[in-house]
């Protein structure tokens, strides 16, 4: 499997005891709705399969987990810090009234006061926020996605209207 078939979910923090167990923690929003019986660990960008032999979810957005052919701490070690995969035919259906932000990649966004700034390149999961990329005047402009720079979101035509503070876009322009 290619990395471009599948969909990160988290990654190992931590080896628990001796028998190979370890702590997944997940950057899924709903890991509970995720079909867990084999998992990808990337290693250089080749996709490794970790059969699950058992699981248990906590409420921290973490998961302790036995992998098949896993049996000792020494064996746990490797998969420390990877980050781990589902494939794309695993990932749970959303209902068509959910909306995430990640669904603005590719939205044109038009600033307030800027106009058209272009289409939202990338958007990124960062701890505190979501972060939106946009090519503006041949630069790479950043800003966070919340409700306080979000005046509308269009679906019908694609389009996400912001008030950006004063300065921002002037910070990459200036480079």
């Amino acid at each position: 499997m290619k990395i471009e078939e599948a969909f990160y979910i988290g990654y190992i923090t931590k080896t628990k005891g001796l028998k190979g167990e370890v702590q997944l923690f997940f950057e899924y929003d709903e890991p509970e709705l995720l079909e867990l019986d084999v998992v990808f660990a990337d290693f250089n960008g080749k996709m490794v399969p970790y059969f699950v032999s058992t699981y248990k979810l906590h409420t921290n957005n973490t998961g302790n987990f036995y992998f098949d052919d896993v049996d000792h701490i020494d064996k746990a070690q490797p998969l420390l810090r990877k980050k781990i995969y589902l494939p794309l035919t695993k990932m749970p259906d959303r209902s068509n009234d959910e909306f995430h932000y990640e669904d603005l990649k590719g939205y044109l966004v038009s600033d307030e006061i800027h106009g058209e700034l272009g289409e939202i390149l990338e958007v990124n999961e960062y701890p505190q926020q979501f972060v939106a990329t946009v090519s503006y005047r041949e630069k790479e402009i950043m800003f966070p996605l919340n409700d306080d720079m979000i005046v509308e979101i269009d679906e019908e035509e694609g389009v996400l209207r912001v008030h950006l503070p004063d300065g921002l876009i002037d910070l990459y322009l200036e480079n």
